[in-house]
């Protein structure tokens, strides 16, 4: 292909693996927007239809005309040179309504009504997507969480072992940290935008008459919209649109902590956990499986804040409404709803098919010869011998632990100090090999993670145990 020759669509989701095809890519499409844009316009002028604002008659043709497949989003792009898409949207509805009716198509609304008012319906119907994602993510971790609650493993700081953990802990923290995004994601209000030229409502008032028709008014919009009643016209009050980008990183910084340790524990060298289906192969390497789901979540991740900061720019919008601040919000919107909702079900797909592997587990503990309960004994032998010459047994035995291949209990047991305490009764070798068993010093993990498993997701409706 030449560079004269056209490159096809503008946009197919080529540079978005894990998108195309899904339900989310479908809901922030183009299409998706200039449906958003049409169910917004029909929404108003049946909210006025029913105070009596505009005939009944108008409301049913606006419904009959507002059907996004009869409009061209490319024509319509094009033609947008006032700065948006809805300027030349109300110009064709008007005209697919007809002249009867066309006086009552976008009646005392402004542009960035209904453009905020689109994308509340765009970001409310991913949300529901994305919720019904989390849910299936939180659902897949519990059942891994109470079935490995006392499955040891290493835990690791700063990169290196540090004292045993139980995978069943780590699952019941990635469900607590998604848990914590449903709550924030769902208790979003996002409202309706309803204010006029400049959010004093006056275009409506010479038909509605007086304040309480024209407060009517807008609640029925946002009823009829199934979007929340705004307490006021939100064309600069960008709290919706920030919070809904702030709770959009949240969720995709919480499936990203998910996705981090599932690349690190399926690493060859640890093999701790491997995904049963949807691993990804190699152009060049044929052995390959790689954790495909897990890297484009981390990818996700690690583009929705910079999508929020963004967003939280946007606040700084001046006058009555903005000449900038609200356009810069669209784009970067819109991109955080698609990558987090691609994230929530590429997360939902990774945790129902994910499977820890206890083995690798208890092989990786043993890696430290049993140092990694080292912790465990200077509380120990510091009773015993007191502080001082406790660390110093501890770090005599770890260097010949190390240096000699044998385990750190053997070790222990061929100094002085404390052969000693064996041969007078005070230890035995029982209870030193009981003091550097790695499964023997799991602190409460598994009833952590039992309490952790009690919390349900706010809002949701657990099952009782009789239920079906």
């Amino acid at each position: 292909m030449t560079s004269a020759e056209p490159a096809g669509p503008l946009e197919v989701g080529l540079l978005a693996p894990g998108r195309p095809g899904g339900r989310v890519e479908a809901e922030t499409g183009d299409g998706a927007y200039l449906k958003a844009l049409l169910d917004a316009e029909a929404a108003l002028t049946r909210a006025q239809a029913g105070l009596g604002l505009v005939p009944p008659a108008a409301a049913a043709a606006v419904d009959a005309a507002a059907r996004a497949p009869r409009f061209d989003a490319r024509a319509l792009a094009l033609a947008s040179g006032g700065g948006n898409p809805v300027i030349p949207l109300v110009g064709e509805l008007r005209r697919a309504v007809g002249a009867e009716h066309a006086g009552s198509v976008h009646r005392g609304a402004t542009s960035q009504d209904i453009m905020d008012t689109a994308t509340m319906l765009v970001a409310t119907r991913v949300r529901t997507l994305i919720l019904a994602e989390l849910d299936r993510v939180a659902a897949a971790l519990a059942e891994l969480a109470a079935a490995h609650r006392a499955t040891p493993m290493a835990g690791r700081t700063l990169t290196q072992q540090a004292v045993p953990t139980t995978f069943g802990l780590k699952a019941a923290g990635w469900r607590s940290l998604v848990l914590d995004a449903r709550d924030r994601l769902s208790a979003l209000n996002l409202p309706a935008q309803l204010g006029g030229a400049a959010g004093t409502l006056a275009a409506f008032t010479a038909s509605a008459g007086g304040p309480d028709t024209v407060f009517a008014l807008v609640d029925r919009f946002a009823a009829e919209t199934g979007l929340d009643a705004p307490a006021l016209p939100w064309h600069v009050l960008r709290t919706p649109i920030a919070e809904l980008g702030a709770a959009l990183a949240l969720t995709a910084g919480a499936l990203g902590k998910f996705a981090a340790d599932v690349l690190v524990l399926g690493r060859t060298e640890l093999a701790e956990v491997r995904q049963t289906d949807g691993a990804g192969g190699s152009s060049a390497m044929p052995h390959k499986a790689n954790p495909v789901d897990a890297a484009l979540i981390a990818a996700a991740a690690r583009q929705l804040p910079a999508l929020a900061s963004v967003l939280y720019g946007s606040m700084v919008a001046e006058d009555e409404r903005p000449a900038g601040a609200w356009h810069a919000e669209w784009l970067p919107l819109r991109e955080a709803l698609r990558l987090t909702g691609t994230a929530a079900a590429l997360a939902a797909h990774l945790a129902e098919t994910l499977r820890p592997r206890p083995e690798r587990m208890s092989a990786n503990l043993e890696l430290t010869r049993g140092l990694i309960v080292s912790e465990r004994l200077v509380e120990v032998l510091e009773e015993l011998l007191g502080a001082q010459a406790a660390r110093s047994v501890l770090t005599a035995a770890a260097r010949a632990a190390e240096q000699g291949g044998t385990t750190l209990a053997e070790a222990l047991g061929q100094l002085p100090e404390i052969s000693g305490l064996i041969d007078a009764g005070t230890l035995t070798p029982e209870r030193l090999g009981e003091l550097t068993d790695p499964a023997a010093y799991l602190g409460v993990a598994a009833e952590l993670t039992d309490r952790a498993l009690t919390r349900a997701a706010a809002g949701a409706v657990q099952k009782d145990e009789g239920d079906v």
